[in-house]
């Protein structure tokens, strides 16, 4: 079944292309079934690739999904025209009397900030507070997820030393659980962030578990026990090159990053680096959707709490 999008969202082409099926709002009036209602706070700079890598999973699903794609007022992106967030954009006062079966939190590049220094967070910490009792489950992802632990959670982020940025490997830690199901022993997610959270502050907190760890890049899925509430801190959505636009990015700046780690074949930069996370990343956001978002939120969304 398709994702129900706007008819002239740019990421509509795109996944088309690819064989996802979407499904315009004219068709979708045709329709008589309750789709499910998704939320998509989109806070990277990037704002039309991250909808189409968010929309391209979310497509990859025999479930009818209502998207509607939110953004913060108390920032004004400098990177999106401003006629594209004012046709596909709703802001949170449109919003809050609605009722959603999920909502997703994307990653942001402010990870260097404190979390209070963050020109948005008042306006995140009041989404998030709203999303406890207006959205079924929460899928946090990198920084969205780092400020969702602190927020909800009050588990801290702490610096690097250097730029996490490469495909790292990972292993479920409970292979049963619904969101993990039918997940290999071993599998990758990419991953693009300058701070972390430990594990020993998340294993102190008795309604969260750890899904998922990487010796290397450490708690990379993590959940609530009801799983209302999941957090990524890698970037399972990200295209085959998104990590290859970042390294030159970095490089045209001239901040000298290091050559994204298990990425480029030979460590060169010119080389296509092979998309191994693909696989996970579908079965990831499938499972969350039907064991977590159609197969628990009430048939009446207003029944949430």
């Amino acid at each position: 079944m398709p994702i129900k999008i706007s008819n002239h969202l740019p990421a509509a082409k795109i996944l088309e292309s690819e064989n996802i099926f979407v499904m315009t709002e004219d068709r979708a009036t045709h329709q008589d079934i309750r789709p499910l209602q998704i939320l998509i706070l989109n806070l990277m700079p990037t704002t039309i690739e991250t909808e189409t890598q968010q929309l391209r999973l979310l497509g990859n699903s025999p479930l009818q999904i209502d998207i509607d794609l939110l953004q913060t007022v108390t920032h004004v992106s400098k990177n999106t025209s401003k006629e594209h967030l004012l046709e596909f954009y709703q802001t949170f006062d449109d919003v809050r009397k609605n009722k959603y079966d999920g909502m997703i939190i994307t990653g942001a590049p402010v990870e260097n900030l404190d979390f209070t220094q963050v020109d948005y967070w008042d306006e995140l910490c009041e989404i998030m507070d709203w999303s406890v009792s207006n959205v079924y489950s929460t899928l946090h992802i990198c920084w969205g997820a780092q400020a969702g632990l602190y927020h909800h959670h009050h588990i801290p982020k702490y610096p690097l030393p250097q730029k996490l940025s490469g495909i790292f490997r990972h292993r479920p830690i409970d292979p049963n659980h619904p969101l993990t199901r039918g997940f290999d022993e071993m599998f990758y997610i990419p991953h693009s962030r300058y701070t972390e959270v430990h594990q020993d502050d998340i294993d102190k907190r008795e309604t969260l578990q750890i899904l998922a760890l990487s010796e290397t890049a450490g708690a990379a899925i993590v959940a609530t026990k009801d799983a209302r509430q999941v957090f990524i801190t890698g970037h399972c959505e990200y295209d085959r090159y998104t990590l290859a636009n970042e390294y030159k990015r970095d490089v045209a700046r001239g901040i000298h990053p290091a050559l994204p780690q298990n990425y480029f074949p030979g460590n060169d930069p010119d080389a296509v680096p092979p998309m191994v996370w693909r696989g996970h990343a579908n079965l990831l956001f499938s499972n969350w959707l039907n064991y977590f978002v159609y197969q628990q939120t009430p048939y009446d969304l207003s029944s949430i709490t």
